[in-house]
Formats: structure tokens, sequence, C-alpha cells
């Protein structure tokens, strides 16, 4: 499990949300058998769409993140509900790139900044909200930052970090935000600045041992901040078989006859978690019926 905590300053004039996904990313990985940037892309979104996803109010509502930059990658979405809990996907799991200049794996390279980042928040209403950004960078983080300057005008810096062993498996993976409310105090402001002058990268505090609560902590140093509240949180897919079968309805049936006449069982694969159904002609026929 994963762990996920928010701390607010004393005067409730910021919100900092810490997040260790260590667990979550290492069954992402397992599930999609991701090269090692490509690990490290899904993971940042998967991470970023995890915190956001946490401060979404209601039970049912969700947040799906999709990124588009034109890089070999192709698509990559990231879909969390409102407990924090992720499901992602990505076009090409497989991309092998050098590492950037910075000795570290080229993340924007994998995923381009040619193109956008959409986040579109089903909150129970008739139409889902939709915001749609420019890549900064392609490297995840400084694009959702903009998102949150952009779209919703909420002043935000994100943190996020995958660390890949080299046999593929996840060392770490972590992130943060911090969002500053229009209320906040030029002295506040400045205060946080300070703070992320000297702050190492997540996954750094991380490998030093810093607990989630610490590293939120942290983020809000000298403004007196208690914690908010805190969850587990996993890679969780909600397919079924029932959502299958509404899929396959939806195809009309024509072509559901159509399938059911060639006398082979057809098998749907979920994108997020891989799992197989399978439904016989007849069972196809009678999904006709209904």
């Amino acid at each position: 499990m994963g762990i996920l905590k928010r701390v607010i300053a004393k005067d409730a004039s910021v919100v900092a949300c810490a997040a260790d996904a260590t667990d979550m990313i290492s069954k992402m990985e397992q599930i999609h058998e991701t090269s090692a940037v490509v690990t490290a892309a899904l993971g940042r979104l998967s991470i970023a769409a995890s915190m956001m996803g946490y401060g979404l109010k209601s039970e049912n509502d969700s947040v799906t993140l999709r990124v588009k930059g034109g890089g070999p990658v192709g698509m990559l979405v990231a879909v969390a509900d409102s407990y924090g809990n992720v499901k992602a996907d990505v076009d090409q799991p497989i991309v092998e790139l050098p590492l950037n200049a910075q000795g570290k794996l080229d993340v924007g390279g994998a995923v381009g900044i040619d193109g956008t980042l959409s986040v579109v928040k089903d909150l129970g209403l008739k139409e889902p909200y939709v915001g749609m950004v420019p890549l900064v960078s392609g490297e995840i983080a400084e694009d959702v930052a903009q998102y949150f300057a952009t779209s919703e005008q909420t002043p935000t810096v994100c943190g996020l970090g995958v660390l890949v062993n080299p046999d593929l498996t996840v060392k770490v993976a972590g992130g943060f935000l911090i969002q500053v409310l229009p209320f906040a105090s030029d002295a506040c402001i400045d205060t946080i600045e300070r703070n992320l002058k000297t702050l190492p990268p997540v996954t750094a505090m991380m490998e030093q041992g810093m607990t989630t609560e610490q590293i939120a902590l942290r983020l809000l140093d000298g403004l007196e901040p208690n914690l908010l509240d805190e969850a587990e949180v996993h890679y969780q897919c909600d397919c079924s078989r029932e959502r299958t079968e509404r899929v396959l309805t939806a195809l009309g049936k024509e072509e559901l006859t159509k399938l059911a006449a060639e006398g082979k069982s057809v098998d749907v694969n979920c994108h997020f978690c891989k799992k197989q159904y399978t439904f016989t002609p007849e069972e196809l026929l009678a999904l006709c019926n209904e």
C-alpha cells in the first residue's frame, strides 16, 4: 500500500500533500511490464493523479490525467478515485532512451513536449470538468503545476519522482503538492520559497528514511503546520464483468450477432489491469436481448 498525508499551515493559507507511492508504482510496473523510463513517466503521472483524486470531495468523484506529447511513449493515462487509488495505462510500455544531460531517465524525451496535459474531473454533474494545458517540459511535475496555475488559478508546486533499480523494479516513488490559497500573505509565500530552495528531490528524502509525514511537514516548515488527514492508497482497477458486458452491449445487436455467428468465444482485456473476460457465443446472443 502507499501512504498519502496532507498538512495545513496554522493560518490555513497553504495545504501540502506528500505521498509514498512505492508499492503502488511497483504494482503498476508489474502489470504493464514497463521499461525504466516508462515506469518513471507513468509512475509520476499516477502519483500526481492520486494526490489530485484525494482532494476531491464526493465518494464517487474521479479525476483522469491524460498526457500526449508526441514522444515515443505515446499517450499516458492515469485515473484516480476520491480515495487516491489509481489505475493507469500507456500506449508503448517499452521505450529505451539514453540518459538525459543530468544522467537521469529522460522522461521528457519519452513523453515529448509537443502536446497537452488534459485533466477530466467527473464530479457527478451532467458534464465533467475538462481542463487542458500545453506541456511545459514533458517531465510531468512542471506540467501539473502549470495546469493548476492556468486552469484552476491555484499557485502550486509539484514534485514527483520514481527511482528504478537495474532489474527494472521500483526502488522508491513519491511526490508532493503545495497549494497556496488566495489569502496567503507575502511572508508565507517567502517562507515556502525558502523551504523549496533547500528541499532535496522527493526520492532523495525517501532514500534518507524520511517518512511521508516528515516530508509533508518540511514543505511547510516555519508555518506551524498540522496534520490534516491521511490515507492508504493503492493501484486498484475497478473493472468487472458487468462493466465489460455494458461495453459489449454498446456495440449494438448487429455487431454482437455477427460476433456470435463466428462461433468463437470473445476475449476482452482490461487496459488498466490486464484482466481478461471471456464471452461465449451464447453469452453474446444473450446480451443482444437485454
